[in-house]
C-alpha cells in the first residue's frame, strides 16, 4: 500500500484536534448552560416560596406602624398589642416577616427580641398553647423530680416568670395566627392574661394576632376587651393590575448578584417580551379579577417556570393558559373520574328522577328500577349487578358526598332515605367526555333517557 505524506497525516492530525477541541467546547458550553438553567430554577422557586413581601407592594404605612411599636417595647419597654386585620392572601403574614427582617436588621433592637409563635389551628386550647409558650421560651418548669403539670401550675409558673421582669427585661413578642380562635377558648384565659400584661409595668411584651375577621373585638369577653389597646391594622390587597403585572414580572426576573451576568440579562429581557404576550396578559388579567393577592399569583407562576429548561429556554403562553385551566378546574366532573362504571349509571339514574320529578328528593329504591329499565333494555351490551352490589355502591357515592340526605332522619330505612344529587346536569356531561373508557351507551343513555 502506498504510505500516505507526512505533511497530509500532520494536516489529518491537526482537523481532528480541532474538531476535538470543538466538541470540548460545545460540550463544556452545555453544562454551563444547564448549570445556568438549574440556578435559575432554584433562584426563582425561592422567591416564589421564601414569602417575602415584593417592594412594588404598598403596606408602607402598615409596615412604618409595626416597627414603631416593636422598636418602643425593645428601647423603651413599653408594651403594646395590636391585630393585623385583613382577607386570607392579602399579606399578613408577609408584612410581619418583613417587619421583624427589618428589626433584627438593627443591631439595638434585633438581638433583644424573643418571639412566641403561635396559631389557633394548632393550640386549640390554652393547655397547648401555655405549653407551646414555655417550649419557645425555654422556661422548663421543673424543680428538682418535681414537674409541675396541671394547667392552673402551668399558668401560675409563667405569670410568675413575667411578672418577675420589669422594664429593663428583655421584650417578648407574641405572635397570634388565626387570633379569632383563640377567642373561643374557654373563658379566653390566655388572652386575658397576656393582655392584662401589656397594661401593667412588668416584662415588656408586644402581643399582635393575625385574623381575617373583621369583627373579631367583638368575640372578646369585656374583661378582655377592656384591656386590649383596640389598635387595628387593616391590610387589604389595593393593587392596580399594571402593579399586579409588575410583581409577577420582578418574581420572574433573576437578581443582580447571578453568576453569569450574560445569561442573566438575556432571560430577563426573555421575561419582559413574554410579559407583552397578550395571551399571557389575558391569564393573569383573569386571575386578578378573580384574587388579586400575591400567595395564589406565585401558584400561577411556579407551573411555567417549573417547564424552563436548557431545551426549553422560553417562558410558553401554552403553560399559562394550562395552568389557568388546572386553577379553574371543577373538582366534581374530576372526582368522578374515579368512580366505577356501575356508579356512574347511579348517578345518570338520579339525574334523570330529578329532572323527571323537578328537583324533589328520590331514594334509593327509586335509583334502582331506573337502573333495571336501563340494564333490561341494553342487556346484550352493559353488565347487570344484584341489588346488594347496587346498594353498596350507592352508599359509597354518599360517603364521598355525591349524593347527600336530604334531611337529617336516621330512622328510615336507608332504601328509602330521601336523598339529592350535589351534581348538575353539565358537570355530569363534562366528566362522560373526558371518562376514559366509558361505554356509548351509557354516554347517550345520559342525555336519552328510557322510557318505561
Amino acid at each position: 500500500m502506498p504510505r500516505t505524506p507526512a505533511r497530509k497525516r500532520v494536516s489529518k492530525q491537526k482537523e481532528e484536534s480541532t474538531v476535538k477541541v470543538r466538541k470540548e467546547g460545545i460540550r463544556i458550553k452545555q453544562e454551563n448552560t444547564d448549570e445556568n438553567y438549574d440556578i435559575l430554577q432554584k433562584s426563582i422557586r425561592e422567591k416564589l416560596f421564601d414569602n417575602q413581601l415584593p417592594e412594588t407592594h404598598a403596606f408602607k404605612e402598615q409596615k412604618k406602624h409595626l416597627l414603631e411599636i416593636l422598636k418602643r417595647c425593645v428601647k423603651l419597654g413599653e408594651s403594646n398589642s395590636a391585630l393585623l386585620i385583613g382577607p386570607r392572601g392579602a399579606g399578613k403574614s408577609m408584612l410581619i416577616k418583613d417587619t421583624l427582617k427589618e428589626v433584627h436588621a438593627a443591631i439595638d433592637v434585633g438581638k433583644n427580641l424573643l418571639q412566641v409563635h403561635l396559631n389557633g389551628l394548632l393550640q386549640t386550647d390554652d393547655r397547648i398553647a401555655l405549653k407551646e409558650i414555655t417550649r419557645q421560651l425555654k422556661l422548663d418548669n421543673v424543680v428538682g423530680d418535681k414537674v409541675f403539670g396541671s394547667f392552673s401550675e402551668n399558668l401560675a409558673f409563667l405569670l410568675d416568670a413575667l411578672k418577675a421582669g420589669s422594664k429593663e427585661s428583655k421584650p417578648v413578642l407574641f405572635l397570634l395566627d388565626e387570633f379569632d380562635l383563640f377567642a373561643h377558648h374557654h373563658n379566653q384565659t390566655l388572652l386575658y392574661n397576656l393582655f392584662d400584661i401589656c397594661q401593667s409595668a412588668q416584662t415588656p411584651i408586644v402581643v399582635i394576632g393575625l385574623t381575617c375577621r373583621l369583627d373579631v373585638v367583638e368575640l372578646l369577653e369585656k374583661r378582655v376587651k377592656s384591656r386590649f389597646s383596640h389598635r387595628q391594622i387593616h391590610v387589604f390587597n389595593t393593587l392596580t393590575f399594571e402593579e399586579f403585572m409588575d410583581v409577577a414580572e420582578t418574581k420572574l426576573q433573576l437578581p443582580n448578584d447571578f453568576q453569569d451576568k450574560c445569561f442573566m440579562k438575556q432571560w430577563n429581557n426573555e421575561v419582559k417580551m413574554a410579559f407583552k404576550n397578550t395571551t399571557i396578559i389575558d391569564v393573569i388579567q383573569r386571575h386578578y379579577d378573580l384574587h388579586k393577592d400575591i400567595r395564589s399569583l406565585h401558584l400561577v407562576l411556579i407551573y411555567p417556570i417549573s417547564k424552563v429548561t436548557a431545551l426549553n429556554p422560553h417562558l410558553s403562553a401554552a403553560n399559562f393558559v394550562e395552568v389557568s385551566k388546572l386553577r379553574s378546574l371543577d373538582a366534581k366532573p374530576a372526582l368522578l373520574h374515579g368512580v366505577s362504571v356501575l356508579q356512574l349509571c347511579l348517578i345518570i339514574a338520579m339525574r334523570h328522577l330529578m329532572d323527571i320529578t323537578e328537583g324533589d328528593p328520590f331514594n334509593f329504591e327509586m335509583v334502582y328500577n331506573e337502573y333495571q329499565k336501563f340494564v333490561q333494555k341494553k342487556s346484550h351490551s352493559i353488565q347487570s349487578y344484584d341489588k346488594a352490589i347496587v346498594l353498596k355502591a350507592f352508599e359509597q357515592l354518599v360517603a364521598i358526598e355525591l349524593v347527600h340526605p336530604a334531611d337529617n332522619s336516621t330512622r328510615t330505612q336507608k332504601e328509602y332515605r330521601p336523598m339529592n344529587i350535589l351534581l348538575t346536569k353539565s358537570q355530569l356531561v363534562e366528566a362522560l367526555n373526558t371518562y376514559q373508557g366509558c361505554p356509548t351507551e351509557i354516554k347517550h343513555w345520559a342525555s336519552h333517557p328510557v322510557l318505561s
